[in-house]
């Protein structure tokens, strides 16, 4: 499963990391998506590491502001927040493709980093606030 943390209430301006921790398999084999979800808003994919595509990635609402990055030792994957604004309030969700770890999205048959439907396993979310 994977277990994500490090969300809370943050003033504009500020930062927060988030964590994503694997248990019950390694982290190091596998490519794993941030992704966030905003009330009324569809799920976002906002950052990828360890793809067969290079990257990491990130989508154009964070570059420049989001950093990825993992530690195989701890198994745990993290997202470093700066500069948060207001439209980044959202439940932050960490994801994985377990099953076959190509991230294909099946309905357009390709690869796709950022498309919800090319993972299959999914932590329970974290929120994070952005106000003041």
């Amino acid at each position: 499963q994977l277990v994500e943390s490090g969300g809370g209430l943050v003033q504009p301006g500020g930062s927060l990391r988030l964590s994503c921790t694997a248990s019950g398999f390694s982290l190091t084999t596998f490519a794993i998506g941030w992704f966030r979800q905003a009330p009324g808003k569809e799920r976002e994919g906002v950052s990828c590491i360890g793809t067969r595509g290079g990257g990491p990635h990130y989508s154009d609402s964070v570059k420049g502001r989001f950093i990825v990055s993992r530690d195989n030792a701890k198994n745990t994957i993290y997202l470093q927040m700066d500069n948060l604004t207001p439209e980044d309030t959202a439940v932050y969700y960490c994801a994985t493709d377990l099953t076959t770890g190509t991230l294909i999205d099946p309905i357009q048959r390709a690869y796709s980093w950022a498309s919800s439907r090319s993972y299959d396993l999914w932590g329970q979310g974290t929120q994070v606030t952005v106000s003041s």
